[in-house]
């Protein structure tokens, strides 16, 4: 077995645990399945990850960095701050179409951590990391296109996060694409509504 980083090594072994726990599920996928996936021994896995706990939070931050990776590339400033969005938002759900069992294992990863003892903290760690996404992608925007926002970036970090969530847990469930589409273009619009050039003046917001 030819011998390569350590770090090189764990990245090959969490991709082997998204294809395997995709494939079988979570609660079916061992440490044992995940090393034969990955072709290497059941030690060097034990030697790269120190738990199960471990190897889970890393294959929940592969699993949202393989789409985030296309939005970021996607989300590049565009003739309107609508097309802008819409487009960031297209590519991720050109992402959950093309990989549909990958975007179900992350909410069988949600349900598995809830349920199982001492691994509650991985399921907050996941929707923790989907509003950090957001808010980062919306940061750049921020910088890129000279915007301000009608509510704190957290918030519209926040609800972005949820309206995705829900959306894409529904088309899972339901298979429509049609349906899917209008509610994003409604997404779209909602988020110029919050947002707007910096040259204009900020509505008050409500107390």
């Amino acid at each position: 077995m030819a011998r390569m980083p350590s770090a090189e090594r764990r990245r090959q072994l969490v991709e082997a645990a998204i294809r395997a726990m995709t494939r079988d599920g979570v609660p079916r996928t061992t440490t044992r399945s995940i090393a034969a996936e990955a072709d290497v021994s059941l030690s060097v896995f034990h030697y790269c990850f120190g738990s199960k706990q471990e190897l889970l939070e890393s294959v929940i931050e592969a699993i949202t960095e393989h789409y985030i990776a296309v939005v970021r590339e996607a989300i590049r400033p565009r003739a309107t701050l609508r097309e802008t969005v819409r487009a960031g938002f297209q590519a991720y759900w050109d992402h959950v179409c093309a990989h549909p069992g990958e975007h179900m294992l992350t909410y069988e990863l949600t349900q598995y951590a809830l349920r199982q003892p001492g691994f509650e903290h991985l399921a907050r760690r996941q929707y923790e990391l989907y509003t950090a996404t957001f808010i980062e992608l919306i940061t750049q925007l921020r910088h890129d296109m000279g915007l301000r926002l009608r509510v704190p970036v957290p918030v519209l970090a926040h609800y972005l996060a949820v309206m995705t969530d829900g959306l894409t847990l529904n088309f899972l469930v339901l298979g429509d694409e049609t349906a899917a589409s209008d509610v994003l273009d409604t997404i779209a619009d909602q988020v110029v509504h919050l947002v707007h050039d910096e040259t204009l003046p900020v509505a008050p917001r409500a107390v």
